[in-house]
């Protein structure tokens, strides 16, 4: 369990709003050369509670190295190669690395799996080296998961990616209750990301090249003629990462870009942090921390890698409580996504995430009612009810129907606008058909997601 102590300056759960506003404050900027352009040493993304959507991000004034930086927690848990887990969930029988009380708040240092995975060299200083970062850019925390971890042995076809910190003990909560997650505030850590695209897994997947499956062999991406997947090596079975840099634009606000062609022109996008994976334990039965039924790719019941554009900053992520304590834990962030997150990666950046944890108790008014059996987003303009192909767990292939999941969600919609809302269940339904939006929130983690968007300001 982590002995790091509670911050004596962190806010009390009265004061959050105030950490938010601070965060927002910092103008403190460092610019440094990185990959043929001028880039800032660190960045953040920061917004109260009531903030808009896409909330801005800014640059803060350092590279955030373990243990450096500013903590807007009460108390700050580091990704330690010997705690966290690599590609799989905490189980309900796991010790928790960290208790809270809750309505506290956490620092969480969280690690991306860009640039440390097998096919990239498990090697992320001489992999960000060739792209032009300088080892003091890139993470101690993600070199030492790289090269020290051993809590299993890696698997590259069959675990997941994602480096995964936690679990953490919210005091109170039991089963039967809702975790309230709320992202207080988002500082990325490096001024750098990386999309990536592999074979057999994505959109455009090779096994999907079949009239069934709408695309053809030369439509695969990445390229078929690409694929090595057959000699055994991931270095060698053709996958593309893509290196992404970022640094601040017009107004402060920070922007993503890749090039267009080879005139020097190039596409530029704001980045709006999260976390891609939030999730409480709900497996006790797997007998090993790699078995397949915690692998961290398919999101379930218990949250997981739910890839949600709109749980950014002030947004809040309801899941139902399986195990004593909930056993909360955080991993594959995010800088931006896209609906969908076609190419399989969203744009991966390890981020330094705060978050409230709240027990909501049964009839408390404080979860909505859909919250205590299915994962369920609330963000500053809207409520946001889930839907998942396979909530229930692993499933065995990488594509299921979406479709199932957009039903999912229109039906957790209609509870949540009849039983919270008050509305009659035909009228709530029509509703939902002339005035709610249904949006794909991604196609590639096996267990695909559709979340509904039912804007607030409809019932002002």
């Amino acid at each position: 369990m982590s002995d790091i102590p509670q911050q004596p300056t962190g806010p009390d759960p009265a004061t959050a709003a105030a950490v938010v506003e601070r965060a927002l404050g910092r103008r403190a900027f460092v610019q440094a050369a990185l990959a043929s352009a001028a880039l800032g040493a660190g960045l953040a993304a920061a917004g109260p509670a009531s903030a808009t959507p896409g909330g801005r991000s800014r640059l803060p004034g350092e590279v955030l190295q373990p243990g450096r930086g500013p903590v807007d927690g009460d108390v700050y848990l580091p990704s330690r190669v010997e705690e966290v887990l690599w590609g799989y969930l905490p189980r309900t029988t796991d010790a928790p690395v960290l208790r809270v009380a809750s309505g506290r708040t956490v620092t969480v240092d969280t690690v991306s799996h860009e640039g440390i995975l097998e096919d990239q060299g498990r090697d992320p200083v001489g992999w960000f080296a060739a792209r032009g970062v300088p080892r003091d850019q890139v993470l101690d925390d993600a070199v030492a998961i790289a090269a020290g971890y051993a809590r299993h042995p890696r698997d590259f076809d069959a675990d997941g990616p994602h480096v995964v910190t936690g679990p953490v003990y919210v005091e109170g909560a039991r089963p039967g209750d809702v975790l309230k997650i709320e992202p207080l505030t988002a500082l990325p850590r490096v001024p750098y990301g990386v999309v990536s695209s592999r074979h057999g897994k994505g959109a455009l997947a090779r096994q999907l090249a079949t009239p069934a499956g709408g695309i053809t062999e030369a439509e695969v991406m990445p390229p078929v003629g690409t694929d090595g997947r057959a000699t055994g090596d991931p270095t060698r079975y053709g996958n593309v990462s893509v290196f992404t840099p970022v640094a601040r634009g017009r107004g402060g606000v920070l922007r993503a870009s890749l090039p267009v062609g080879t005139g020097g022109n190039r596409v530029s996008w704001p980045v709006d942090c999260f976390p891609g994976l939030m999730a409480v334990a709900t497996v006790a039965d797997a007998p090993a921390p790699n078995d397949p039924l915690v692998n961290s790719i398919p999101p379930t019941r218990g949250g997981g890698n739910i890839d949600i554009r709109r749980l950014t900053v002030g947004s809040a992520f309801y899941v139902p409580v399986v195990a004593e304590g909930a056993l909360f834990s955080v991993g594959d962030p995010h800088m931006s996504m896209g609906h969908g997150e076609v190419a399989l990666t969203a744009l991966e950046g390890s981020l330094r995430l705060t978050f409230r944890l709240t027990v909501c108790r049964p009839g408390s008014g404080d979860a909505p009612s859909v919250a205590f059996r299915y994962p369920f987003g609330e963000s500053p303009d809207a409520w946001l009810p889930i839907g998942l192909s396979d909530p229930d767990g692993y499933r065995d292939g990488q594509f299921v129907d979406l479709d199932v999941a957009a039903r999912r969600a229109v039906v957790n919609a209609l509870d949540f606008l009849e039983h919270d809302r008050g509305m009659d269940r035909s009228v709530a339904y029509a509703y939902l058909s002339a005035a709610a939006d249904f949006e794909v929130s991604q196609v590639v983690d096996r267990t695909v997601g559709v979340h509904g968007v039912i804007y607030k300001d409809h019932f002002a």
